[in-house]
Formats: C-alpha cells, sequence, structure tokens
C-alpha cells in the first residue's frame, strides 16, 4: 500500500510556555520567602498574608491556563494582571512608609513579571507593551514618585517583555513558513506519486481505446476521439499540476491570518516554455517537447506563448474546427525553436500581402512582430492542398522593447 505523507504541525513556542509555568511557581515562592524574613517588619502583615494566600491559590489553579496561546485567554490575561496590579497598590499599605520609600519589594515582587510576559507570549510585544505599562504606573502610584531604582525596574521589565514578545513574533511566521513549505513539498510528492500511477494505468487504457477505436470504426471510432481528448487533458493536468494562488499572511494575536488573491508572482528567474504551451494541446492539437525544460526569459516565454495561440487561432478560423495541428518545440544551444504545422488547405500565394493591405495584421503583428521584438524571427511556409507551417525562432538571451536584456 502507498504511504502518504502528512505534515505534522509543530509548535516553537511550547517551550517558553512550559518556562512561563516554572516562573510562576518559582517566583510565587520566592515573593512567599521574601515576606516571611520580613514579617516583624510590616505594620500590616494580615493584609499580606491574605495577598499572597490569593496569590498562592490563584497560581496553583491557573497553571493550566499558561500551559499554552489557546488556553491563555484575553479574560484569564485580564484577571491575572489585575492580581499583580492589585498587590502592587496593597504594598504601601501593609508594609512599613520608610521600607517603601527606601525601594523594599513589592507584595507580588518579580511575581508580576510572569502576568506581562503571559501577555507577551499571547499576543506579541504590542500587547507587552501594554501590559508593562499598567505595571509602570502601579509602581509609580505606590512609590508616589517617580524613584531612579522604581524606573530601572519599570524599564527593564517593559524591555524585556516586549523583546520576549518581539521574538514570539518571528517565532510564529517562521513556523507558519516552515509548515506552509512542508505542505507544498508533501503535496508535490503525492502528485508525483499520483502522476506514475495515472501513467501506468488510466492514460495507457485511454490511449488503447483511441487506437482500438480508430481501426474498428463506426460507434467504436467516436468512443476512441472521446477517450483520445480525455487523455490529452488528463496528461496536460498531470505534466502541468495545479497552479499554487499567492499567500498573503498576516500576523494576528492567534496565529496567521492567510488571505488568498488572485495576483500570480513576476518570476524572478527562467520559466519552463513547455508549461505554457501545455495548455494548448488538446484532441486536434499535438505537442511535442523535449524531456527535460526549456527554460526562457519569463517575457520571452510569454511572447512566444502568445504567437503560437495566435498561430492556433488562424488555424481554426482558416483551416476549420476539423483541421489538425502539430506544435514542435526544439531546445537548441542558442535558441528555441517552436513549428506550428497544421493540416488544413494552405495559403493561397500572396494572400498575406493582401490581408495586411487589407489592414488584416494578425501574422503581421501577432505573430512576427511578437518575435521580432524578442530579437528572433518568424518564417511561414503554406503550400495550397498540403497545410500550412509556421517555424518560430527565439534566441536564449533576448532583449524586450525597452532595451533590457533577459539572459538564460
Amino acid at each position: 500500500m502507498a504511504r502518504r505523507e502528512r505534515v505534522m504541525r509543530m509548535s516553537v513556542e511550547q517551550p517558553l510556555w512550559r518556562a512561563l509555568t516554572g516562573y510562576r511557581v518559582l517566583t510565587m515562592l520566592y515573593a512567599v520567602g521574601l515576606f516571611a524574613t520580613a514579617y516583624d517588619e510590616f505594620v500590616r502583615p494580615w493584609i499580606a498574608v491574605a495577598y499572597y494566600a490569593v496569590l498562592c491559590g490563584w497560581t496553583l489553579a491557573t497553571l493550566p491556563r499558561v500551559a499554552n496561546a489557546a488556553r491563555c485567554t484575553k479574560r484569564f490575561l485580564a484577571a491575572d494582571l489585575t492580581v499583580a496590579v492589585v498587590g502592587i497598590l496593597l504594598t504601601p499599605v501593609a508594609d512599613a512608609h520608610e521600607r517603601v520609600q527606601a525601594g523594599g519589594p513589592t507584595l507580588p515582587s518579580i511575581w508580576t513579571a510572569g502576568a506581562v510576559l503571559a501577555f507577551a507570549l499571547k499576543g506579541g510585544w504590542r500587547w507587552a507593551a501594554l501590559a508593562s505599562g499598567l505595571v509602570a504606573v502601579a509602581n509609580l502610584i505606590e512609590r508616589g514618585s517617580p524613584a531612579r531604582d522604581t524606573v530601572h525596574n519599570v524599564i527593564l521589565v517593559c524591555i524585556a517583555s516586549v523583546a520576549i514578545g518581539y521574538v514570539v513574533e518571528v517565532a510564529r511566521a517562521s513556523e507558519r513558513t516552515l509548515a506552509r513549505a512542508l505542505e507544498i513539498e508533501a503535496a508535490t510528492r503525492e502528485r508525483e506519486r499520483l502522476a506514475r500511477d495515472i501513467h501506468d494505468s488510466v492514460l495507457q487504457v485511454l490511449a488503447m481505446v483511441q487506437r482500438r477505436g480508430a481501426v474498428i470504426g463506426g460507434e467504436a471510432a467516436e468512443l476512441g476521439r472521446m477517450a483520445g481528448e480525455q487523455e490529452v487533458a488528463l496528461r496536460t493536468l498531470v505534466s502541468g499540476g495545479l497552479v499554487p494562488v499567492s499567500r498573503v499572511s498576516e500576523d494576528a494575536a492567534e496565529g496567521a491570518l492567510v488571505r488568498a488573491v488572485d495576483e500570480e508572482p513576476e518570476p524572478s528567474g527562467p520559466v519552463d516554455l513547455r508549461a505554457l504551451l501545455a495548455p494548448y494541446a488538446g484532441a486536434r492539437v499535438s505537442l511535442a517537447e523535449p524531456g527535460a525544460p526549456v527554460p526562457l526569459a519569463p517575457a520571452a516565454a510569454r511572447e512566444v506563448a502568445a504567437a503560437v495561440g495566435a498561430a492556433l487561432d488562424n488555424v481554426r478560423g482558416h483551416a476549420g474546427q476539423d483541421a489538425r495541428a502539430w506544435i514542435l518545440v526544439e531546445d537548441e544551444p542558442d535558441e528555441v525553436i517552436v513549428t506550428v504545422r497544421d493540416d488544413g488547405p494552405g495559403i493561397p500565394e500572396g494572400r498575406l500581402v493582401q490581408a495586411e493591405g487589407e489592414g488584416r495584421l494578425g501574422v503581421a503583428l501577432s505573430i512576427r512582430g511578437r518575435l521580432r521584438d524578442l530579437g528572433g524571427s518568424a518564417e511561414l511556409i503554406s503550400v495550397p492542398g498540403q497545410g500550412t507551417e509556421v517555424e518560430l525562432k527565439v534566441p536564449k538571451a533576448v532583449t524586450d522593447t525597452r532595451g533590457k536584456a533577459e539572459q538564460r
């Protein structure tokens, strides 16, 4: 049985949540220890005891809330920060005024930083800046004046939380990029596997039905023709694959917001001409191409494909819907040659000159003009009763009409 690949979602920020869990427990014990060593210096120790009872119960009860971003809700963050701010504001009520003015620790002490870091891990640096700002205001109110040590501590918490919030945002963006790359790789491998299976089974059956229908004739011939059309369509789909839409990722509090857009990014390097010519293949249009890619500059490849499309339009317009056409792609060392041939009645001698004189410039502009702008050439050979052949030649190092060189 074929093995299918599945992309597993990773979480690069999960270790940060585990570290925050441990930090909250350790800083809770540290705050209680500071109070125990200075118990006799508090003017209202019963207020501090009541607060620490609430702090310990809250910290232990909410450990599952800081296990990951999904459980850490906005309501919890607001309540958690409230516990920290209330503890800061209660410090001058419970502790001696001299200790407060001397820069003594607040009741929650460094446990407050855990509440701010939870904001940073959940919402990034903006949320961290908001939480640290509220803590800064509470510290200034508790001290009564912007003392040097208070300002120092406030700035330290603010910078640390904002930096961690920014790192979390970068980590999330990297995680999304990696996950997207792994999804594309898995999808490509799956498509290649399906292509092999289809080639070994469905395409061969359709080709056999087409050949046998042509030999038997009658209704079987029509069935064979339909099988041939489906074979060409399926072969084109398998060889070309799906064209992915471009995506724009926007950072949000709970992860990426992906918006699909219709525009396709401009290729930065050479493109495979075969991919642009594959859609022209059909039941009455055969495409013969090299087994290896045929690289051309993006602008040159588009113009060549458009010229081929114009030649096929001429076949349908002048030779009829039942005419057959053949596209041959040749990859030479210095140039690419694309030949379009049909089995129509051909073009009478002098007809093209007459058409240009009448203002009908399909061949002159749509075909020859495109190749001329690329530094190539288009040669049309037609024999009445024997069809028409259009030979397109484009050098691999071309210069567009703006004088901008594009190299292979």
